[in-house]
C-alpha cells in the first residue's frame, strides 16, 4: 500500500543529503545514497518506492517521520469502552450527546456505581456496585470487547465516529498499538475556558509524535485513545490501584515492551473544561499526587527536569539572576557543541541552531520544574538567599508575562494568577503524594552528558 509520511519539526538535513538529526530524543541517521533519495522524498511528502521499509522504519521509531493514513476503518471492527460516572457535575444529556456522536460503533458504557443507575436504550451498559475508579470501568469494558480494536473515551469527551474511526487507521502500521488525538479544552465562556484554551494538560501540541518517556511527548490522556484490543488486554489493562496517572502507566508499560504509541494532532477532539477555579485546583493537585506512584512504577521517567549538564549549567546561572557567570558561559556552550556535533555533516549554521534550541528549552524546562515541582523548597530558601527568591519569582512571573503577550487573554489579572496557580495547586500535589508513597524519587532531576543517541547507518 503506497503512503506518504511527514517529517519530524525537528528535522536537520546535512548538506551532503546523506545525514539527518530528527526526532524526540534527537537522533542521528547516517544514510546511503538511496537513503538521501528516500529523505528527500520524505521532505516533499511523495510517495516512496519499493524497499524504503528499511530507513523509514526507523525513522518512525525514533519519531523523525510521521505516517498518516486517510482510509478509516470499519465501524464494525471498533467498541468504544466510556467508563462514566454521574454525580453532581454530570449528567445523563451529556452522555447521551456522546453516544449519538459515536453512533455507527460498537459502544460500551460502564456505569462506575453512578447514584442514579444509567439507562442508555441501544447502548451496552454495565455497572459496579462501588465506584473503582475510572481505569476499573475501562477494565471492565475492555474484558467484553470482541473487536480488533477499542476506543477509551471519557464521558466528558467530545469527539465523532470518524474521527475514532482515522485513529484506529493509523494502526494500519502493525508496529503501533496506541494512537491519541490531539485534545482541545472546550470553551466555557469563564476563566478556567479562557485559561485553558492555551494552557489544558490534554493539549500536547501541534505536531506528531512517537509517544515516550522522556520525550517532546511523553504522554497522552485517556480522554480518547484507540488501540489493540489483544494488545491491551496481554498488557493488563489499566493499573486499578492508580486512580489518576493510570492513562500514563499504561502508555509508558506499552512503550517499555517495545510497541509504537502515537499522537495524531492532525485528528482533533474537544474536552470539556473545568468550570471553576476550585474545580481546576482539585484537578491539577490531583494530577500532581499521581507523579509519585508513577516513579515507583517508571522511575526517573517521572523526573521534573532531564536536562544535560553543559546546557544546565548556564541555565541555572541565568535563572538564579548571575548574569555575570551565564555571559561567559555561553561561548563555552556553542563550542563546545559545534565541536561535538561536527562529525553529523551538518552546517555550521544547523549546529548553532541546534546548540540555541538545547539552550532555550533547557532554561524554559528548568523554570517549570521550579514552578511545578520545586517551589516549596525555593520558597523556604529564598529567606535566605536572594538569588534563590529571584530565580522563584522569575520563573513563575516571566512565563505569565510572554503568556500574556503570545495570547493576548481578555482577563488579564485572571489569566496571571491561573497561571501561578496552575503551577503550585500540581507541586503540592507532587509534594503530598510524594510524602504518601515516602519516596521524594519524582522530585530528583535527571542530568545527562550526551548530546545524541546515534543509530547505525540505514
Amino acid at each position: 500500500m503506497s503512503i506518504r509520511f511527514r517529517p519530524d519539526h525537528q528535522w536537520f538535513r546535512a548538506s551532503d543529503g546523506k545525514s539527518l538529526v530528527a526526532g524526540s530524543p534527537l537522533t542521528y541517521f547516517s544514510v546511503s545514497d538511496k537513503g538521501s533519495d528516500i529523505l528527500t522524498l520524505v521532505e516533499n511528502n511523495d510517495l516512496l518506492p519499493d524497499g524504503h521499509e528499511q530507513l523509514t522504519n526507523r525513522l518512525v521509531a525514533a519519531g523523525a517521520a510521521h505516517p498518516l493514513w486517510h482510509m478509516p476503518t470499519p465501524a464494525d471492527e471498533i467498541t468504544v469502552v466510556i467508563p462514566a460516572y454521574l454525580g453532581e457535575s454530570r449528567n445523563l444529556d451529556r452522555l447521551s450527546s456522546l453516544v449519538r456522536r459515536l453512533h455507527g460503533l460498537n459502544i460500551i458504557v460502564v456505569d462506575d456505581c453512578s447514584p442514579e443507575e444509567i439507562i442508555l436504550p441501544g447502548v451496552t451498559v454495565l455497572r459496579h456496585d462501588t465506584n473503582k475508579g475510572p481505569g476499573a470501568a475501562r477494565n471492565t469494558g475492555l474484558a467484553h470487547v470482541n473487536t480488533p480494536f477499542v476506543a477509551f473515551v471519557d464521558d466528558d469527551a467530545i469527539v465523532t465516529e470518524e474521527k475514532i474511526r482515522l485513529l484506529a487507521a493509523q494502526m494500519n502500521d502493525q508496529r503501533v498499538v496506541l494512537v491519541a488525538p490531539r485534545i482541545n479544552s472546550s470553551e466555557n465562556g469563564r476563566l478556567t475556558g479562557e485559561y485553558e484554551a492555551h494552557h489544558s494538560p490534554l493539549m500536547l501540541g501541534e505536531h506528531p509524535a512517537v509517544i515516550r518517556p522522556l520525550s517532546r511527548v511523553s504522554y497522552v490522556p485517556a480522554a480518547v485513545m484507540v488501540c489493540r484490543t489483544e494488545t491491551i488486554r496481554n498488557a493488563g489493562g489499566f493499573d486499578e490501584e492508580m486512580r489518576l496517572g493510570e492513562d500514563v502507566d499504561l502508555v509508558w508499560r506499552l512503550a517499555a515492551q517495545g510497541n509504537l504509541c502515537r499522537y495524531e494532532p492532525t485528528i482533533l477532539c474537544e474536552h470539556e473544561t473545568r468550570m471553576t477555579v476550585r474545580e481546576f485546583v482539585r484537578q491539577r493537585f490531583g494530577y500532581g499526587t499521581s507523579a509519585a506512584a508513577l516513579s515507583k512504577r517508571h522511575g526517573n521517567a517521572v523526573t521534573p527536569l532531564r536536562a544535560n549538564i553543559i546546557l544546565l549549567l548556564p541555565a541555572l546561572a541565568l535563572l538564579l539572576g548571575f548574569i555575570w557567570i551565564f555571559l561567559p558561559l555561553l561561548p563555552f556552550v556553542y563550542a563546545w557543541y559545534l565541536l561535538t556535533l561536527r562529525g553529523s555533516g551538518l552546517s555550521f549554521a544547523q549546529r548553532s541552531r541546534l546548540t540555541s534550541l538545547g539552550l532555550s528549552s533547557t532554561i524554559r524546562l528548568t523554570a517549570s520544574a521550579i514552578t511545578r515541582a520545586w517551589w516549596p523548597v525555593f520558597f523556604v530558601l529564598a529567606f535566605f538567599s536572594f538569588a534563590i527568591g529571584f530565580a522563584l519569582f522569575a520563573s513563575f512571573l516571566i512565563p505569565a508575562v510572554y503568556g500574556l503577550v503570545r495570547h493576548k487573554p481578555q482577563r488579564v489579572f485572571g489569566y496571571m494568577g491561573l497561571r501561578i496557580l496552575d503551577g503550585l495547586s500540581y507541586g503540592a500535589g507532587v509534594w503530598v503524594g510524594a510524602i504518601r508513597q515516602r519516596s521524594l524519587r519524582c522530585l530528583l532531576p535527571v542530568v545527562t552528558g550526551s548530546a545524541l543517541r546515534l543509530r547505525s547507518k540505514a
